[in-house]
């Protein structure tokens, strides 16, 4: 078969030509990134941020920019293209962790999976396993995630706040004993002093993160980022007002939680339900 010939001239890597054509376009109309954020409501960093490729931003902004420009449905299929790029969701995580190493503080709410920085081995391993992974690449994929951890502790180790919902908790591992092990460490870890653990009780209801597992990192010049992800991609958001939607979501969200006091009891008290093993 013959080599596809490029025509256009344009980039054939799907986030980097969704970039491409954002750039295009506001330049050929002649309006200014300020000027396309007073236009359309966002921050004019968002846009910015998209055009650089550091970001793909959200289905609502993409729409809003077909509508801005007269071309209906056409950056929206690119940015479906982006999206689904896997290349490119390791590219942003690899982004995100280089982000997460250098934060100052982090705050957390897990939908239904505990947060890999609080796993230990036997949960990442199951975990990952039903991902999957196997043999070696399992083994790699679980102590990367093990090393993750010594973020949170020695000295200088950030302040790190994790909301779980009580359906993560309440998803047990098959094998019982990892199971027990993951929830004692999660009352031990819950006592550092560097370390906020809350449970979010199911009868709290509905929510602004309802289906959303997100992380919000502090960095060290004063922006927060937030990654939001599940369990076949991500998306990290660097734009001012995306982020900050996010926070008050989390915010009102906290206000429904346990205190840490009594979520920790409430992991106690999940302990006390598993069953004994008669061996031990």
């Amino acid at each position: 078969m013959p080599q596809r010939r490029v025509i256009s001239g344009r980039s054939q890597e799907p986030r980097q030509r969704f970039a491409e054509e954002l750039r295009i376009l506001r330049t050929g109309s002649g309006t200014s990134l300020r000027q396309l954020g007073d236009r359309l409501g966002w921050d004019w960093s968002l846009f910015g941020k998209m055009e650089k490729g550091e970001t793909l931003g959200s289905p609502e902004v993409v729409q809003a920019l077909d509508t801005h420009y007269g071309t209906p449905g056409l950056l929206l299929a690119l940015w479906e293209l982006a999206a689904g790029d896997k290349s490119q969701f390791r590219e942003r995580y690899r982004r995100y962790m280089a982000l997460e190493a250098e934060a100052v503080s982090l705050w957390h709410f897990a939908v239904s999976v505990l947060p890999g920085l609080l796993q230990t081995r036997g949960y990442a391993r199951e975990l990952l396993a039903a991902g999957g992974f196997s043999g070696d690449d399992l083994t790699r994929q679980v102590d990367a995630r093990m090393g993750r951890q010594d973020l949170l502790e020695g000295e200088g180790a950030p302040p790190f706040r994790t909301i779980l919902s009580e359906a993560a908790l309440r998803t047990a591992l098959r094998d019982a004993a990892e199971w027990r092990e993951q929830l004692e460490y999660l009352a031990k870890v819950a006592e550092r002093p560097n370390l906020t653990l809350q449970v979010l009780p199911q009868g709290a209801g509905l929510h602004g993160l309802s289906s959303t597992d997100v992380w919000f990192l502090r960095l060290t010049d004063g922006r927060t980022v937030a990654y939001t992800e599940h369990g076949y991609g991500g998306e990290l958001f660097e734009g001012n007002l995306a982020v900050e939607r996010m926070q008050r979501a989390y915010d009102a969200m906290r206000d429904l939680a346990l205190s840490p006091a009594e979520s920790q009891k409430f992991v106690l008290c999940m302990l006390e339900e598993l069953p004994c093993d008669p061996s031990t």
